[in-house]
């Protein structure tokens, strides 16, 4: 009997996606690029006529070369001083004996529960013209310039430590998945401690190396919040002051970041072919069949031993102290923030909730009140707005991608030819800086004649938050889709077949079987691209506006007003609270994904157990307890 054929749920769900696809690739990814690049060379010279070369001219002619310079030399050196440090601090915790590895390794390991502005702004509490250290350093010696943590040297130190947490993340799995016969091998032939490290460990780990290498150059290149907050003249701040600008201030701003940002766009392009050639050559390294965990190697020499120590524990030093001083002076008093002095009898919580009064002395000599000028991080206004609009915002786009790559990865394992153009155009994001995204997306769309929005100006007013959702989702997904997909590999065809034979029909199926599979791996994915939004700068500095101003917009200007008038006197106090704040929920969100998330079924089963029992051991106490007061 022939089957009748209509439209089906599962084809007209195929024709929805398809339609919402190229609506996704074409609206919000290629169109508003493909303007900015077009802006380029239909801009208008003095004499009023369209001039292709203009741009280019004056490019040549005035100072912008200087910021690509400057971005280089920043790329070029952070690779050498992040390898060198992100190499050493994975070795003395994971390869070299050092006593006190597993705390060296908390420490080290800080960088992933705050970074961005949070972690920068930590740095200039201690290192900037009225940090800590600076006003230590003053003491001491009176002639030193206050100013002196700003420029290159301030953002080269500051983003070193910043950028080791991919070192500790990939290369430290690299480093762990050593064979230790082979370092036993190399061990019995006579080589030394550091020549096996040499020859047998350091060829093992050159495909990891070399794309941490690509990745700290990407970094650099296209650093914002450290050449912002320390003053640095770098490309991703100049486009960001360029997109505010207008003709009315210099010439031509809106063409002059378009140039910027495909200068970005086209160093990211040639690292990421670089990349991808080297790794289709392949590198393999023969091991013995029988793997055996790596073993920690001693230091043999005394000297090398007490120097590697020191280093570690001074690196350790660099890495806790912002830490430290930050929860410790978010739960001080104002005065004691404002002095930089701990004091051990003032602890409070003014910094994260609550009001207090202000008195100050007027011009006039006589004191003034204002209520309120003192508020904690969940009591002022202007803080709590950011941290809900970030919030929200960062939770819509963290989820709006994952289901984007959830419904496009399974039609890429049923479509394997047609699959791979949906992939393609998923992973063009990663082809691209995020500050050319974001100044795309606010230029094409600052305007009330794109038909397929509904010629909606989305960067006006409240719109600018569906645009800035959009940039969020269309930037985390190269990223969701790498892991997402991978997930889906773990499903057994099988299953899916037996379900087909019992009559299900494939979005039942999706939704019986398929779904409870990856959604461990879908769960962490939105974590972690939460984890990342949340504290975001890069993209909502160029998307700021009274309606735009997302937590880390704030956390950077908290403490341009603070005292002005008497209002706002501690933001100093909150920016601490604000970054202890950040390093829980981080810590939070990570331990969900690598400490809960991690666990396969047997270690779940065997930890409810353990608190079952723990639970019982409690009850059976109380019971006790209980019976033998009435008795």
């Amino acid at each position: 009997m022939k089957q009748r054929k209509g439209l089906d749920p599962s084809f007209l769900f195929k024709i929805l996606g398809f339609l919402f696809f190229a609506y996704l690739f074409f609206g919000f990814m290629l169109v508003p690029c493909l303007n900015t690049l077009t802006s380029i060379f239909t801009t208008k010279n003095a004499a009023g006529e369209t001039d292709p070369w203009v741009v280019i001219k004056f490019f040549f002619a005035g100072n912008m070369p200087s910021f690509v310079w400057n971005s280089l030399k920043l790329a070029i050196l952070l690779v050498i001083t992040v390898n060198v440090v992100g190499v050493s601090i994975v070795l003395l915790t994971e390869y070299f004996e050092i006593k006190g590895a597993k705390i060296l390794r908390l420490g080290y390991m800080t960088t992933l529960i705050y970074s961005g502005v949070a972690l920068v702004t930590g740095y200039m509490f201690l290192y900037a013209n009225d940090g800590i250290l600076t006003n230590y350093l003053v003491q001491i010696n009176p002639g030193l310039n206050k100013a002196w943590f700003t420029g290159f040297n301030a953002v080269l130190f500051t983003m070193t430590f910043a950028c080791t947490s991919n070192h500790m993340l990939f290369l430290r799995n690299a480093i762990r998945g050593i064979d230790y016969n082979t370092v036993e091998a190399a061990r019995n032939m006579g080589a030394g401690p550091f020549k096996v490290l040499w020859k047998v460990v350091f060829p093992t780990l050159i495909p990891t190396m070399f794309s941490l290498t690509v990745m700290t150059f990407i970094t650099g290149l296209c650093a914002m919040s450290a050449p912002t907050l320390l003053g640095y003249d770098s490309i991703n701040p100049e486009i960001v002051r360029l997109a505010g600008s207008s003709t009315a201030d210099e010439s031509f701003p809106q063409a002059r970041a378009a140039l910027l940002s495909v200068i970005l766009a086209i160093f990211t392009i040639v690292l990421l072919t670089v990349l991808s050639s080297y790794e289709r050559k392949g590198h393999y390294l023969s091991v013995s069949k029988t793997k055996a965990k790596l073993q920690k190697q001693k230091i043999n020499n005394p000297v090398a031993n007490v120097l590697a120590h020191i280093y570690a524990y001074v690196l350790f030093i660099i890495y806790m102290t912002p830490v430290v001083m930050i929860v410790i002076f978010a739960f001080q008093t104002f005065d004691a923030v404002r002095m930089r002095k701990i004091d051990f009898k003032g602890w409070t919580l003014i910094n994260f909730f609550g009001k207090q009064d202000y008195n100050y002395l007027t011009a006039r000599g006589t004191y003034k009140n204002r209520e309120g000028a003192i508020s904690g991080l969940f009591s002022n206004e202007t803080t709590l707005g950011g941290i809900k609009l970030s919030f929200i915002l960062s939770v819509i786009a963290a989820a709006f991608a994952c289901v984007i790559v959830v419904i496009a990865c399974t039609y890429i394992f049923k479509n394997k030819k047609k699959g791979a153009i949906l992939e393609y155009a998923l992973l063009f994001p990663w082809l691209l800086p995020t500050i050319l995204i974001c100044y795309s997306f606010r230029t094409f769309f600052n305007s009330d004649a794109v038909w397929y929005v509904g010629n909606r100006n989305l960067y006006y007013e409240q719109s600018v938050r569906i645009l800035i959702v959009m940039a969020y989702t269309v930037v985390k997904l190269p990223f969701s889709l790498r892991m997402i997909k991978a997930s889906f590999y773990t499903i057994d065809e099988e299953l899916e077949e037996a379900a087909k034979n019992l009559g299900s029909g494939p979005i039942r199926t999706f939704l019986k079987v398929k779904l409870p599979i990856i959604l461990p791996t879908v769960l962490a994915v939105f974590a972690l691209n939460f984890n990342s939004l949340f504290t975001e700068y890069d993209m909502s500095a160029t998307f700021a506006s009274t309606y735009g101003t997302s937590y880390a917009m704030v956390i950077q200007a908290m403490t341009y007003d603070e005292g002005a008038f008497g209002y706002n006197m501690n933001a100093t106090g909150r920016r601490c609270a604000s970054t202890v704040f950040i390093m829980l929920l981080s810590g939070l969100v990570l331990y969900l994904v690598y400490g809960v998330g991690a666990r396969d079924l047997g270690e779940r089963l065997e930890h409810r157990k353990k608190w079952k029992a723990r639970l019982e051991k409690i009850t059976g106490r109380q019971k006790k307890a209980k019976q033998e007061s009435a008795g």
